[in-house]
């Protein structure tokens, strides 16, 4: 039985993997911390917190004392560290921010990590730390040793936090692992990402926002495929190492727009052409054949039918997102621990 220690947990990818984990493990016990911003919902969770194995704590992981009075309880054997703000218009827009959770977050959480001896410190990063590449060259593709090459101060937060994970295992020994994963779609994924904030603006017949003329390439990663790849890392990967998580599905934005409107039986003349974003990557692919061969994950999920589940998934769970839209998922917390909190502090 292992303690797991998830920060980021009540976002998209992080809560995807809490339920992988409860699923998969149910032996372990899963600790969830996790800021509450805009990004952070609740009632993601709802699920987990009725499985006793299941812990969450409303913390920052930026909050020192906090995170060290954490994992004084509950020490854990694992950390898999998720939090992170991650919207590249909002880094353009206020970067320091960023940097504050994805850098100096990181550092309190390895820290921590050192004081109580956790035996792996697993850090979930992105392939926009490797810059872009030519749309003309479909040959090139991100590997591991690809040089580090930011565009934005969300890619170049991530980048600095992953030299600190490999400076905290070379200098302390911190037993470390990074893994730099593609564009992930899915279920609970917030809706100002492209995948769900296009199905939202279509099923309501608004305008559907494309920067440019939709030519920037992503290769598209399953959630599930990314939580399976990073739970063989945190239990099998090699200490010290980097992998790369890639779908092998790339598609343009314009092309996933018009599939989106075609599925959901709505017009083209909804897609609305907008001013490009500052200094955006055109295209991103990883090679994941390092993950292969070490440790045989390839992803299960082709996007043709990552993209029908996801759209399916949107429909069924209209009350998660508009909620969101709506701005009531953030009361959430209140409504749950609210009374709780407020008898601990009577205590």
């Amino acid at each position: 039985m292992a303690t797991i220690l998830v920060t980021g947990g009540a976002g998209f990818i992080g809560a995807n993997f809490v339920y992988l984990q409860l699923n998969e493990h149910p032996e372990d016990r899963v600790v969830c911390i996790d800021k509450l911003t805009y990004a952070g919902n609740l009632e993601t969770l709802e699920e987990a917190l009725k499985n006793p194995n299941f812990r969450f704590e409303k913390i920052d992981i930026c909050d020192r004392d906090a995170v060290f009075a954490l994992f004084e309880e509950e020490r854990p054997d694992i950390v898999v560290n998720f939090a992170a703000e991650s919207h590249v218009d909002r880094s353009i827009e206020n970067p320091a921010v960023f940097l504050e959770t994805n850098i100096l977050g990181t550092q309190v959480l390895m820290d921590a990590s050192r004081k109580y001896g956790v035996k792996r410190y697993h850090q979930v990063s992105t392939d926009e730390v490797y810059g872009d590449l030519p749309l003309d060259r479909p040959d090139l593709l991100f590997t591991e040793t690809t040089p580090l090459k930011t565009s934005s101060p969300y890619s170049s937060s991530k980048a600095g936090a992953d030299l600190l994970v490999g400076a905290y295992h070379r200098t302390f020994g911190l037993p470390t692992t990074i893994s730099r994963c593609s564009n992930n779609y899915g279920p609970y994924q917030f809706p100002e990402k492209l995948i769900p904030l296009m199905i939202a603006n279509a099923l309501a017949d608004k305008p559907l926002p494309v920067y440019g003329a939709g030519l920037n390439v992503r290769d598209w990663l399953y959630v599930e495929d990314h939580c399976k790849a990073i739970d063989l890392i945190i239990r099998h990967g090699k200490v010290g190492e980097v992998y790369n998580i890639g779908g092998h599905n790339e598609m343009r934005n314009i092309d996933i727009v018009k599939l989106i409107v075609e599925a959901l039986g709505k017009s083209e003349d909804l897609i609305t052409f907008v001013t490009d974003r500052k200094g955006h990557d055109m295209r991103y692919a990883i090679d994941p054949s390092k993950i292969h061969a070490e440790l045989g994950w390839l992803p299960e999920t082709m996007f043709k039918d990552g993209i029908k589940k996801t759209i399916a998934w949107y429909l069924e769970n209209k009350d998660w997102w508009q909620n969101i839209l709506s701005g009531e998922y953030q009361n959430y917390f209140d409504t749950m621990y609210g009374a709780r909190l407020k008898d601990a502090k009577k205590a």
